[in-house]
């Protein structure tokens, strides 16, 4: 199976395609300095097979080569940067605490 990742500017969101069909979306929202992650969904027939994980690593990597920083708002997002300390440099210092986030 082939997998893309799309940024969807006209609805504030990354999207997974699982050969040429939408899998899944995660939404975001951009301050000056910040891109917030809202909500993250994978369609049911595509849950189980990592599409989650490749979804929010593109939409992080693509943050991160826009100079952003990240805001975890969502669950998955959250886990994801919880569990991979490489990408905790994308959160803010000042948003840590409240998001349960290692200093």
């Amino acid at each position: 199976m082939s997998t893309e990742v799309r940024l969807n500017t006209a609805l504030e969101r990354f999207e997974i395609h699982v050969d040429g069909a939408i899998a899944g979306y995660v939404e975001y929202q951009d301050t000056q300095s910040e891109r917030a992650f809202v909500h993250t969904e994978i369609y049911p027939k595509f849950e189980g097979h990592g599409y989650g994980r490749e979804l929010v690593e593109a939409a992080l990597n693509s943050t991160a080569r826009d100079k952003l920083g990240a805001l975890p708002m969502c669950p998955m997002v959250h886990h994801f940067i919880e569990t991979r300390p490489e990408y905790l440099v994308m959160v803010p210092h000042w948003a840590r605490d409240g998001l349960n986030l290692p200093q």
